[in-house]
């Protein structure tokens, strides 16, 4: 006997929440109403990617952990991972982590190098039965290649990899369903180029569509970032047997609202976390102060540690992605990620002489040091000033914007501007972002997985790199 379908499907998506856990548990007691609301009728809950936000304590001291129960707490179908996911935890984490998570994770452009199949821990799709309804789901994420590769990932074409998902899925399902961790110019370019995808539920660039964009047949949604928002579609039964979507958009997160179970949990994971995070990893015998508009002590000691980590000559940092001054006595390894929570990895790139220039005489000016900086990994407030080693950098205040730096030396000689230099510093950088002229280096090598907290692990380790932190390497032309 056949089984009749349900005349009417909920969808509820997140997306890019980042551990932001204010809104965990109102967001799970707005789905909770709604299963009571379906009175019957299917629900299907979904979240694409970055769920996980490693500077938050609960998931630093976890390891995920922490995100997992909440998904699985809240009762998700399916997800898709990240960048977040996908590049702050390595694939041994991911796979111990995702051991316990009740949802699939679907994610069809990704695979392992060595098997050339994806984790054990992910499919390239789902297809999910809601009371007779058969829900075909897939995935895609962002293919930071360069680093997936470090990861010994593989990043599929995600157009290439989504098409060949669709094409599988479309015969067997009802819905069609594209988890899509890609931007919202992808998303609308692959409702224009794919057909049979009947919505694509979007992340990665924190959009918020308040009502869903109607494409051909495909509906594109996204539900912002950080859980402000939930995302609500409504697919009904048509006369021909499909299914269409009849009402969409995005409901605001009240925070009154609360789960207890979810709460309850949450706390249980903090203080593990905490305690995760006590243990000291070093003892430092003075403060190191730190100044995000001229250089100091933690500014320098950042430096010395990319320096060292990624054998170069000279590194260059920002100090903004320091929060505080590092007080004297025991460190432990929650303070170092309270202090330095970006999940940014150093890299070594190649750089001309006068691209480095550029980079120091802009670090001398408010407009740049002073610079909200948002995304790319960077969890500060502001970019900071440049701190170095391995450079000593003469300046004159008094001189007009970009000709205030009379001299840089490296090694005892002069800087050159059209030699090229072996340069340490962060990643965050190569995408364009805040000290732009340090995009322009060539042979970019990533480090992964250490993220800068580590870095300054290992140097606060070493015997004489307070002392060294405080020698000056910016003077003032008299």
């Amino acid at each position: 006997m056949k089984r009749n379908k349900p005349k009417t499907i909920t969808i509820l998506h997140t997306n890019d929440i980042h551990s932001h856990f204010d809104k965990v548990s109102p967001i799970a007691a707005y789905v909770a109403g709604q299963r009571e609301e379906a009175n019957g009728n299917p629900l299907l809950l979904v979240d694409v990617g970055d769920h996980v936000d490693r500077s938050a304590v609960e998931t630093e001291g976890t390891m995920g952990g922490v995100n997992v129960d909440l998904l699985n707490l809240t009762g998700y179908d399916a997800i898709t991972i990240g960048n977040n996911e996908g590049l702050t935890l390595t694939p041994e984490d991911l796979a111990k982590v995702y051991a316990d998570l009740q949802a699939q994770v679907v994610c069809c452009n990704m695979l392992e190098e060595a098997t050339g199949e994806p984790p054990s821990w992910m499919k390239t799709h789902a297809i999910i039965d809601k009371g007779g309804a058969k829900i075909g789901i897939t995935g895609a994420t962002a293919p930071f290649s360069a680093f997936y590769d470090l990861l010994g990932l593989k990043a599929l074409d995600p157009e290439t990899a989504i098409r060949r998902e669709v094409e599988l899925l479309r015969p067997q399902s009802d819905i069609v369903i594209l988890l899509s961790h890609l931007g919202l110019a992808t998303d609308q370019r692959l409702a224009e180029r794919i057909p049979g995808i009947d919505a694509i539920l979007g992340g990665h660039t924190h959009h918020l569509l308040e009502k869903p964009l109607l494409i051909g047949h495909t509906a594109v949604c996204a539900a912002g970032k950080f859980g402000d928002y939930i995302g609500k579609i409504r697919m009904d039964l048509q006369p021909d047997g499909g299914y269409r979507m009849t009402e969409g958009g995005c409901v605001p997160v009240d925070t009154d609202m609360v789960d207890e179970t979810v709460s309850k949990a949450l706390s249980l994971h903090r203080k593990h976390a905490e305690e995760t995070l006590s243990e000291t990893v070093a003892t430092t015998d003075r403060p190191l102060p730190l100044d995000h508009t001229s250089e100091s002590p933690f500014g320098n000691l950042l430096a010395q540690a990319v320096r060292r980590f990624t054998g170069t000559g000279i590194s260059i940092v920002n100090t903004g992605q320091l929060l505080g001054p590092l007080p004297e006595g025991e460190i432990s390894a929650g303070l170092l990620h309270t202090l330095c929570p970006s999940p940014v990895n150093a890299c070594v790139v190649t750089l001309k002489g006068k691209d480095i220039r550029n980079a120091l005489e802009e670090s001398l000016l408010p407009d740049f040091w002073g610079r909200e900086i948002r995304g790319f990994g960077f969890r500060g407030e502001i970019l900071g000033n440049v701190a170095v080693d391995g450079l000593e950098v003469l300046y004159d205040k008094g001189r007009i914007p970009y000709d205030r730096i009379v001299e840089i030396t490296y090694m005892g000689e002069r800087l050159q501007d059209e030699q090229e230099y072996e340069v340490g510093t962060l990643d965050m950088f190569t995408f364009g972002i805040g000290y732009e002229s340090l995009a322009m280096g060539r042979n970019q090598r990533f480090l992964l997985p250490e993220f800068l907290r580590d870095l300054l692990r290992l140097e606060l380790q070493r015997p004489g790199s307070l002392a060294e932190s405080e020698r000056n390497r910016w003077a003032e032309a008299k």
